[in-house]
């Protein structure tokens, strides 16, 4: 069974739906590619997945050796290229809670953020800038 789908309503826009839970999320192309960048982009949602995906397994790594990581917040900076137009980089900062994380916490965290599915899915040309901060 399909996991996602998605339709053209024009006007450089689509609704997406995850199918099990009925979720939609709409996208709109960018301002500087003809659309009103009303919402997220196709390539906003790429770096969105990213972001989203290092922190989902580092909880599970958190969860896993009892550290506590709530309140975590990301920054996130997408970088496009052109010729072909694409993304060429992602900058994710960690805002990490006010918590005295110890170094090997440190060390699972960030081993846990780099290896996500995600990020190894990506393209190896493709930058992912990451940035944890303490």
């Amino acid at each position: 069974m399909e996991t996602i789908n998605t339709i053209y309503t024009g006007d450089l826009r689509t609704i997406a739906t995850h199918v099990k839970s009925g979720v939609t999320i709409m996208t709109d192309a960018p301002p500087d590619n003809q659309g009103k960048g009303e919402s997220f982009s196709p390539t906003d949602l790429l770096a969105a997945s990213l972001g989203s995906c290092m922190l989902t397994i580092m909880g599970i790594a958190a969860r896993t050796h009892g550290i506590n990581m709530d309140g975590t917040i990301i920054r996130i900076t997408k970088v496009m290229a052109s010729d072909p137009r694409r993304v060429s980089e992602i900058q994710v900062e960690f805002d990490m809670p006010p918590v005295k994380f110890t170094e090997k916490e440190k060390a699972i965290l960030d081993h846990a953020a780099r290896t996500c599915p995600v990020a190894l899915s990506l393209h190896p040309e493709m930058k992912q800038e990451i940035k944890f901060n303490y």
